[in-house]
């Protein structure tokens, strides 16, 4: 007799063990010991050699401890909520997978016309729109760089289209750290003040080193200020293995966790505890033609690996997947993307951007995204597993039923079958005679379909008009520092 057991083993993949994780880490605090990262700001150099780290100019050197120190003090949680409501909606912790857009892409698919166009304002707020809509996408990034608006306050105008279109959480950008400054003070406007904001989050910053190990001025800059305001940040290398990281697979994983660990260092020196989101993009540089590739299987395998980093190490993970370098949505595109996102559920990567991209990550598509959707659904059927308990094995219903019976009309079936049993919303089941007689419809133009559907009907909830009218203030008093300086 077994009391009080229950095995849910799901399908998790894992493809560091433990002791190649210890390797790894170990290699990336030798490579902070021994070569050391850049940091191209004084405040930062300031409080790196405070801590103990050894400063030559704009050369640091960090002693493990520290390194040691700082993974000890980051957060193994971090939270982040509705922007409407306050309430905590993603907990970023263990195996916990939730699935978002990407940033800054330049071109945008116009869903309408099908053409290729300069991403704007409108196209942001349309992305945004969409990703509000969908049940399997729990976080906004732009989906696209505002181009037609003055470029040094264009994260502003980012950040006013998304929040008016969604109370999902965001990951933002900024052009600098007055940016980032201005954006934190939207957010404490719809929040209701500063610690309602530090309480319940609904924004992280999304903020990059420059590989191979240089932290630049504003980069270290946003992450000092993210520890003063006691604020989530995300700090995510993108390396190119070959090109800005060896070609080897483990040491362009040491040099971007080394990246990535540096730039924890600074934060939670600034304020120890802060929440901190490691992760990158990590992948090749496709020497026949130098793309940055997100469908290379070194992608996919050093995205696992660098999940299994996060695990071992109980550190929240930003995560890669979604996304193709198929110019169109297309099969090469179905295929990279389910792969990328099965793997990325699997591997257990906690904050997972980029979905929708095409091209390589120059161009956003509405309808690789929709399809994505239906994908992220797809692999949390798969990660969720089997249970295998009294109640499922159903044995007193087969004794029921018996030989030659079926199970349509029993109650078993009817409380079970929506919750084991994934349904799509675009993936085809239908019977032949029915698909032809709608049209004979391919997975891109029900896409595409959806998308319309979408800008067309759906309605986000909205801000109130005076928290509106704040954000647009602080949007023109940085557009008006702007003019001043120019005219200066």
């Amino acid at each position: 007799m077994r009391g009080n057991y229950r095995a849910n083993a799901s399908c998790q993949l894992q493809v560091l063990s433990d002791e190649q994780c210890r390797r790894l880490l170990a290699a990336s605090i030798e490579v902070l010991e021994r070569t050391g990262v850049q940091y191209h700001d004084e405040e930062s150099l300031d409080i790196m050699k405070r801590a103990g780290c050894w400063v030559d100019g704009s050369r640091v050197r960090i002693p493990g401890k520290l390194v040691e120190r700082a993974l000890r003090s980051a957060p193994k949680k971090v939270t982040l909520s509705n922007s409407r409501t306050g309430s905590r909606v993603m907990e970023l912790e263990g195996n916990n997978s939730y699935f978002g857009t990407g940033s800054d892409t330049p071109f945008f698919i116009d869903p309408y016309s099908g053409d290729r166009i300069p991403s704007s304002k409108a196209t942001v707020a349309m992305a945004t729109k969409v990703v509000d809509a969908l049940p399997n996408m729990e976080f906004v990034m732009s989906m696209g760089i505002v181009r037609d608006v003055p470029q040094v306050v264009y994260d502003r105008h980012q950040f006013e289209a998304m929040v008016l279109n969604t109370s999902k959480p965001i990951v933002i950008t900024a052009v600098d750290i007055e940016g980032y400054r201005d954006i934190i003070e939207m957010c404490e406007v719809i929040a209701g003040g500063e610690e309602e904001l530090r309480r319940n989050p609904f924004m992280t910053l999304y903020a990059e080193p420059i590989s191979p190990l240089v932290h630049a001025r504003e980069a270290a800059q946003k992450l000092v200020l993210a520890g003063k305001k006691q604020l989530p940040v995300v700090y995510t290398p993108c390396i190119m293995a070959g090109a800005t990281v060896p070609a080897t697979l483990s040491g362009a994983i040491a040099n971007g966790l080394a990246e990535n660990f540096s730039g924890l260092v600074l934060n939670q020196l600034t304020h120890e505890g802060n929440p901190f989101i490691m992760g990158g993009v990590f992948t090749i540089i496709d020497m026949r033609t130098t793309i940055f590739s997100y469908g290379a299987p070194e992608f996919d395998l050093m995205m696992a690996a660098l999940a299994d980093m996060s695990n071992y190490l109980d550190i929240p993970m930003f995560g890669t997947a979604g996304c193709t370098d198929s110019k169109v949505v297309d099969e090469q595109a179905a295929i990279e993307s389910a792969i990328s996102v099965i793997m990325s559920a699997q591997s257990g990567a906690n904050l997972i951007h980029d979905v929708g991209y095409i091209e390589h990550g120059n161009t956003a598509s509405m309808e690789n995204l929709v399809i994505c959707d239906d994908l992220a659904g797809y692999a949390r059927r798969i990660t969720g597993g089997i249970e295998v308990s009294d109640e499922t094995l159903a044995l007193d219903v087969i004794d029921s039923v018996g030989p030659g019976g079926h199970y349509l009309m029993e109650d078993h079936t009817i409380k079970h079958f929506k919750s084991e049993t994934w349904y799509p919303n675009l993936f085809e089941r239908k019977l032949y005679e029915k698909w032809e007689q709608e049209g004979r419809k391919t997975l891109t133009q029900r896409a595409n379909e959806r998308v319309i559907d979408i800008l067309e009907r759906h309605r986000p909830e909205p801000l109130a008009k005076d928290v509106q009218n704040r954000i647009k203030k602080i949007i023109e008093r940085a557009e008006q520092k702007l003019v001043k300086r120019a005219n200066a």
